[in-house]
C-alpha cells in the first residue's frame, strides 16, 4: 500500500528541520552520529537503518523499546527498517516534536531519492551532508568511486573525513577531486578520531529561544566565523534574493545562514542557506516572529 500523508499537520503546524547524512560504507557516518548524540544539548531524533549500530553511552540510554532507543536528554533513535513512512509516522505520534531530525542514510543510498522526504508533513529539509573518506575517494575501485562521486553531487555540505590516514599529497589530491566533482560546495575536514561536529555545522535546534531563524554559534568545531548581517528594512519581496546574495558574497566558505525578513509588500520570509542550497520561503503562521539579521556561519581561512 503506498504511503499517504496525514490529513492534519502535527504540532500546531510547526515544522521540524531534517538533515540527511550520507556517504559510502566506512566513510564515518556512524562515528558522526555517535559524536552528535554525545554532545547535543537538545532533543533530536536520529533515524538509522539499524539502531544496534549506534553505540550510545549506556549512561544516556533511558529505555529501549523494540527498534527505538529513548535517551535521557530527550533524544530518540528510531529504526528505518520499516521504511521512511513508518519512521515519520512514529515521530508525528509523539506529543512534543524533536528540535531536529537527523537521518543516517545507508552507504549505498542515493540522496536525491530520499530528499523528498524532507518535506513530509510536519518537517522541512535542512540540508544534505555527505561524508567522504579521503582514502576511499582516491583508492577505491571504479564502481565504489562512481557511487561516492554520485553522492557528492547531491551534497549541500561535504565532510572530507579520515584525513589522518593520508599524507599531504593525497589530501591535496582528494581536495582537488572533490572540487571537480562538486564545484562550489563547502568542504570541511575531519580526522578519523575527531568529532565531525555535525551539530554545530547544521545548527541543530529548530526552535531555540531566538525562534525559527536562530542559528547558535558553533561550539564543537572551532574553525568557523559567525557574523550577524543586517538586511535593509525597506526591501520589496522581489529584492530579497538579491539582498541575500549580496550579504553572502562578502564571505568565503559560507556553510550556513538563516534569517527572517519582512518585505514591505508581502508576508515574512524565512531565509535558509545550507552549503550551496538557498531557499527563501514564506514563514508559516505557526512560526511567526519579528525580522532578524542574517546569521552567517563561514569557514575560517
Amino acid at each position: 500500500m503506498p504511503y499517504q500523508e496525514p490529513e492534519f499537520l502535527p504540532w500546531d503546524g510547526r515544522r521540524v528541520p531534517i538533515t540527511f547524512v550520507g556517504g559510502y560504507l566506512g566513510a564515518g557516518k556512524t562515528t558522526a552520529i555517535n559524536a552528535l548524540l554525545a554532545h547535543v544539548d537538545r532533543p533530536i531524533a536520529v533515524l538509522v537503518n539499524d539502531v544496534g549500530t549506534i553505540n550510545v553511552d549506556a549512561a544516556l540510554v533511558g529505555r529501549r523499546r523494540g527498534d527505538t532507543i529513548e535517551l535521557t536528554d530527550g533524544c530518540v533513535c528510531c529504526s528505518l527498517i520499516d521504511g521512511f513512512g513508518a519512521a515519520f509516522d512514529q515521530l508525528r505520534s509523539r506529543p512534543e516534536p524533536p528540535d531536529h531530525v537527523v537521518v543516517e542514510l545507508s552507504g549505498l543510498a542515493e540522496p536525491e531519492r530520499v530528499v523528498p522526504w524532507g518535506s513530509t508533513a510536519g518537517f522541512v529539509l535542512d540540508g544534505v551532508v555527505i561524508i567522504a573518506a579521503a582514502d576511499q575517494l582516491l583508492a577505491a575501485p571504479d564502481p565504489v568511486r562512481t557511487a561516492i562521486e554520485s553522492q557528492l553531487t547531491a551534497a549541500d555540505l561535504i565532510v572530507l573525513s579520515k584525513i589522518d590516514l593520508a599524507d599531504d599529497a593525497r589530501i591535496a589530491d582528494a581536495r582537488r577531486r572533490v572540487a571537480e566533482i562538486a564545484p562550489g560546495t563547502p568542504v570541511v575536514e575531519s580526522a578519523r578520531t575527531g568529532s565531525l561536529a555535525i551539530g554545530s555545522l547544521l545548527s541543530l535546534g529548530g526552535r531555540r529561544p531566538g525562534g525559527v531563524a536562530d542559528v547558535p554559534a558553533p561550539t564543537l568545531f572551532d574553525a568557523h566565523d559567525v557574523r550577524m548581517v543586517p538586511l535593509p528594512g525597506d526591501l520589496r519581496l522581489h529584492d530579497v534574493a538579491a539582498a541575500v546574495d549580496d550579504a553572502l558574497a562578502r564571505f568565503d566558505g559560507v556553510v550556513r545562514a538563516k534569517g527572517v525578513v519582512t518585505p514591505t509588500d508581502g508576508p515574512p520570509q524565512l531565509i535558509q542557506v545550507v552549503g550551496t542550497r538557498r531557499e527563501i520561503t514564506p514563514l508559516p503562521e505557526a512560526e511567526q516572529q519579528p525580522a532578524t539579521a542574517l546569521t552567517v556561519i563561514s569557514l575560517r581561512s
